[in-house]
């Protein structure tokens, strides 16, 4: 059996597999429950001044039968009495020395105000401290969480303000509601970070009620911009975890956050660097036994590739990873069907023929419907194979070229030499 437990930048955890600071991480009851099902370690939902939230705060968004493909919430952050909160953090560190336990904080941008809530909180025994300046809704209007995220010299000097009195390793949770997040995460990093989690949530409106033309959620009528999360997210955080980890200017570990809904998912963010990953939706949705599967899964595909332990997988995909100008102008995939497997549904021919590039023809052999790719005009899209509802029956094909590789940068500069 594989080894599971990770260290992120100082904080030790028995499995890859944390809760986000979000509402299954509102209480000791809930974090202690989250850590007897299997959880490795939990970010407690963000402390700070005292805030009111609203009623009617979750909206999600379904798709084809998928309930809670996308989950969008307007909630702020704990509503609940700092020393309530010191309290449950003391408690259930003292019932599980073995987990981490990492705080989430957000106070205004002022020196004084951090040193104060690092102090109160650390002196009840955390693993680390994660500084929120990612959530994008009622406390960004403040001035604090995306409001501060989203300018670099505010997230240098705040992470500088911590580090000169934190004790415990900090991680900054970074905004993606930004152009380039690796401009973010160097500004961290500048500031002193031992870590940067992202992404947290994206703006966004859930959607509008057709009969009352009420947005979804709303409070007595009125609704406003929510942060957005679950699997609809993932392909947007996976870019970004993969953009920093393989920024050269960047160099701190990553805990991965973004659409995690099983080990497969887990596994995809810590190739692309993500020392750890947490999670949020998924267990929102499914409830905290989810964690058994994910250990289980991963487990298992350690087991299979002949990987020790799941820190020798961090990072294993990020040197596969580039911009468009380095890739090859001369590789070539071709589709090929499998009429024995094909059902005849014609969804790849519609596609083609419709939206693509008109290379798959429809015959008649022995009186049976067929489908063959006209290998000469197929550009290997890859868009038949993805609309295919039958494993198996469509394959992209590697076919070899009498072309030399050459890259688009590489192309650009012989055309640069040749006019020089």
């Amino acid at each position: 059996m594989a080894d599971l437990r990770i260290n992120l930048a100082g904080i030790k955890s028995p499995n890859p597999f944390w809760l986000a600071s979000a509402p299954p991480t509102n209480s000791g009851y809930q974090v202690q429950r989250a850590f007897e099902a299997g959880w490795g370690g939990a970010v407690w939902k963000t402390l700070g001044e005292p805030i009111l939230n609203v009623s009617s705060r979750f909206a999600a968004v379904s798709f084809n039968g998928q309930r809670v493909a996308g989950f969008n919430n307007i909630e702020l952050i704990t509503d609940r009495p700092l020393e309530v909160n010191l309290q449950e953090i003391y408690e259930t560190k003292k019932r599980f020395p073995n987990h981490a336990i990492i705080v989430s904080l957000m106070v205004e941008p002022k020196q004084d105000k951090w040193h104060e809530i690092v102090k109160k909180v650390e002196a009840v025994g955390v693993d680390g401290l994660e500084l929120n300046f990612g959530c994008p809704h009622g406390m960004a209007e403040r001035g604090m969480g995306a409001a501060s995220g989203q300018v670099p010299e505010l997230v240098e000097k705040q992470t500088f303000w911590v580090k000169e009195v934190a004790r415990t390793p900090v991680i900054v949770k970074l905004t993606p509601n930004i152009t380039d997040i690796t401009i973010t995460a160097e500004a961290a990093a500048r500031g002193g970070a031992d870590a940067i989690s992202m992404i947290n949530t994206i703006n966004s409106l859930a959607g509008v009620d057709l009969d009352s033309w009420n947005t979804v959620p709303h409070v007595g009528g009125k609704g406003a911009h929510g942060g957005y999360c679950g699997p609809a997210v993932k392909p947007i955080a996976l870019n970004m975890v993969a953009e920093c980890a393989r920024n050269p200017f960047f160099n701190v570990p990553i805990s991965g956050i973004g659409g995690i809904s099983n080990w497969q998912d887990a596994a995809e963010f810590i190739l692309m660097g993500a020392t750890g990953v947490q999670v949020c939706t998924a267990a929102m949705h499914h409830g905290f036994s989810i964690v058994e599967d994910m250990i289980d899964g991963l487990n298992n595909y350690l087991d299979d590739k002949g990987i020790a332990s799941v820190m020798d997988l961090v990072g294993q995909s990020v040197s596969r990873y580039s911009d468009w100008g380095d890739l090859d102008l001369n590789y070539k995939v071709v589709a090929e069907i499998n009429n024995d497997v094909c059902i005849n549904c014609n969804k790849c021919h519609i596609a083609c023929e419709d939206t693509s590039h008109q290379c798959i023809d429809l015959y008649t052999e022995s009186g049976r419907p067929m489908l063959k790719v006209r290998e000469q005009d197929c550009v290997g899209c890859n868009l038949c194979s993805i609309v295919c509802p039958v494993d198996g029956a469509i394959s992209m094909v590697e076919r070899k070229s009498s072309i030399a590789p050459m890259t688009w940068n590489e192309r650009q500069s012989l055309i640069s030499n040749f006019a020089k």
